[in-house]
């Protein structure tokens, strides 16, 4: 393929702004963004994480999970379970925990609707294949 570098970057950069446009779209009508997503889904599905643990799921810095975890718990979405919000487990409100349910069963739509035409072995390689560049390239990024 002549044109590997033009493919890979345009494709990766294309699914990366097409899941965020989904996630605005989505819960738009909940003035969420894209990392209140995330938070509120991870929290969801793995309750009891704290924001050290968002920041390696969601692959954010800590300046931004801070603010997301700000905006949702000004916003009813979550309390942590002590004063100490960064290294204290975090907890879902009954608001939270609904607003989570809602985005995981979009996510699990979404990632249905995504996979039709691929077998579950596709599916599988593509994601070792994902995993193995990923690897890669942060191997890359981190040499000395």
């Amino acid at each position: 393929m002549e044109n590997r570098f033009e493919t890979f970057t345009v494709l990766v950069s294309r699914i990366s702004r097409n899941i965020r446009k989904i996630k605005n779209q989505e819960m738009s009508d909940y003035n969420l963004r894209s990392s209140h997503i995330s938070c509120l889904y991870y929290l969801y599905t793995s309750p009891g994480l704290t924001a050290t643990d968002l920041c390696e799921r969601c692959d954010e810095d800590k300046a931004t999970i801070s603010r997301a975890l700000e905006y949702l718990q000004s916003g009813g979405y979550l309390e942590p379970e002590s004063e100490r919000r960064y290294r204290s487990p975090l907890v879902l409100t009954e608001k939270g925990a609904a607003a989570g349910k809602i985005i995981a069963d979009k996510i699990d739509g979404v990632l249905e609707e995504v996979s039709e035409g691929l077998t579950e072995e596709e599916r599988l390689a593509f994601y070792r294949s994902l995993t193995i560049i990923s690897d890669s390239l942060d191997a890359i990024v981190n040499k000395d």
